[in-house]
């Protein structure tokens, strides 16, 4: 999509013009590190994007889009540590490259280098993102914190695991997309319409992230394949797995997601654990869930007042992002 290349490229010399030079240098290297380390900038997009279909321009919501990809890379530093993750887009994870204390603090400066980005806006506009910015932000904590309980939790239902993934991703994708309303000067009720398609999108989308950790390529997709399942989670495949495969099937992978191994044994579990995926509808199920997620927010960006041209690239770039295999 060629207006997604705008924004991207846009958001790119933003993020370049923005680079931290400040000491002390073993505090904000990393920071540089991760956000320079690529990926598709959806989120700050988004935000790009939320307020140009409400007819502002972009260029007006890039400090936002610079909070919402700071916010969003600083929660990855943290993800990355507590899952003991050694790849993050292909290279090295900031703990991995330098230690787990570096990753510590250098995250926990880039959440307060978010809400800087956000202090050229006036009030009551900085007002108005600062609350939605700091609701979402408790959210995206609240849902790794359920992400971390499930993990040793043996009785996580779908529903349990949904309300999690809406927190954990949705809130967010939801949240940079009312910030371009917000930007906007829209109306409240067109705020809240363009969060619901973002977090149903968002669903959708972390939906699709946890079906690409088993089946994706590993040199596109940027992570290391099977994590998820090395690390015993109880995602949307896991959980489908086990209400619609045999007793068996529930029983071994029941088994298989009781314990965390190392080298080989990881290899054969990722291996016996997407089989079970296949074989008991699990795998369809979640493709099926992608669908049924994305087709709510299409018809929530009808109902929005903007052009049919806006219309038009909202779905676009939601068909985009689930047709995605990266």
């Amino acid at each position: 999509m060629e207006k997604l290349k705008t924004y991207q490229e846009a958001f790119l010399n933003f993020l370049k013009e923005n680079k931290i030079k400040e000491a002390p240098k073993n505090l904000y290297e990393p920071v540089n590190y991760i956000l320079e380390l690529g990926g598709k900038r959806i989120r700050p997009i988004l935000t790009l994007m939320g307020a140009e279909v409400f007819g502002t321009s972009y260029e007006k919501a890039l400090p936002a889009a610079m909070a919402v990809e700071v916010f969003h890379n600083f929660s990855l530093v943290h993800d990355d540590i507590m899952d003991e993750a050694p790849l993050r887009r292909g290279k090295e994870t900031v703990h991995t490259k330098w230690d787990i204390n570096t990753g510590i603090l250098s995250g926990d400066a880039m959440l307060i280098l978010a809400y800087q980005y956000l202090e050229p806006y006036e009030a009551p506009l900085f007002k108005s993102l600062v609350q939605l910015f700091s609701k979402t932000a408790k959210e995206v904590c609240e849902g790794q914190q359920y992400d971390v309980d499930f993990e040793t939790r043996s009785d996580v239902t779908i529903e349990e695991y949904l309300h999690m993934i809406e927190y954990k991703t949705a809130v967010l994708v939801g949240c940079a997309f009312q910030m371009g309303a917000i930007i906007a000067g829209v109306s409240p009720d067109e705020q809240v319409k363009i969060y619901e398609f973002g977090r149903l999108l968002g669903i959708a989308f972390q939906l699709q992230d946890d079906y690409l950790d088993a089946f994706g390529d590993p040199e596109k997709f940027g992570k290391q394949v099977g994590g998820d399942i090395i690390e015993n989670k109880k995602t949307y495949l896991y959980l489908k797995a086990l209400e619609l495969g045999s007793k068996e099937e529930a029983s071994n992978l029941e088994d298989l997601f009781k314990n965390k191994l190392d080298g080989d044994d990881n290899k054969e579990k990722i291996t016996k654990a997407k089989s079970i995926f296949n074989n008991s509808g699990g795998s369809a199920a979640t493709q099926d869930a992608i669908k049924a997620y994305t087709k709510k927010a299409f018809a929530i960006a009808e109902e929005l007042l903007v052009s049919e041209e806006n219309k038009q690239l909202l779905i676009g770039f939601g068909t985009y992002l689930m047709n995605r295999r990266t």
